[in-house]
């Protein structure tokens, strides 16, 4: 039976939605097209009708993952207004979402595997990553002496780097103290120059 484009289009935008969480779950190389399309109710022989390659949905499913991730930073800062940058530490480096390997950050999840795909993939983690960036800048702004997004690059990287690390063990312990340690650098960095004569 012949699918109305309205009908392909929603199938696509289901499957970019699937790869998205079940990348993040597996890693690109971990799971087939077969299993990607089954997971959004889909037959492997479509996949071609909707996507150039792997690839091609690979990096729009980084895409998607990243746009995904942004959208819950926002909506962790909007549920605190009064200290936007808090609430998104809180939520970030939590246990709980240590715990979400198939809707946590991309960035996390992806990040050595996206190292090892090709220009597009990398494309879309950048354009995601300049994103987390720009936000961090408006919540914290710059050091004294750093590009502007220097220290919004210090602390991504340090969040990122707790949420994979706390992954990598078994120790609950020390994976709750990567979290804690991390939250505690973070938001000491960034009321360092909310304090009075930290710039000049």
């Amino acid at each position: 039976m012949r699918v109305s484009r309205a009908q392909a289009e929603a199938n696509r935008e289901a499957v970019i939605d699937v790869a998205s969480r079940l990348f993040r779950k597996h890693g690109f190389d971990g799971i087939g097209l077969k299993d990607l399309m089954k997971g959004a109710g889909l037959t492997q022989g479509g996949f071609y009708k909707q996507f150039e390659s792997k690839d091609d949905l690979a990096a729009q499913a980084s895409r998607r993952a990243l746009e995904s991730a942004l959208r819950r930073w926002s909506a962790a800062a909007a549920a605190n207004p009064q200290h936007p940058f808090g609430a998104v530490v809180a939520f970030y480096l939590s246990m709980a979402h240590r715990e979400e390997k198939m809707d946590g950050c991309p960035v996390v999840a992806l990040g050595s595997d996206a190292a090892r795909q090709g220009v597009d993939v990398k494309a879309s983690f950048e354009a995601g990553i300049r994103e987390y960036l720009e936000v961090l800048g408006e919540w914290i702004g710059a050091a004294d002496g750093e590009e502007p997004d220097g220290k919004a690059m210090a602390i991504l990287s340090t969040m990122v780097g707790a949420v994979l690390l706390s992954r990598a063990v078994n120790d609950e312990q020390m994976s709750k103290r990567f979290l804690k340690t991390a939250a505690e650098s973070v938001l000491k960095a960034s009321a360092a120059d909310a304090e009075p004569g930290a710039r000049q």
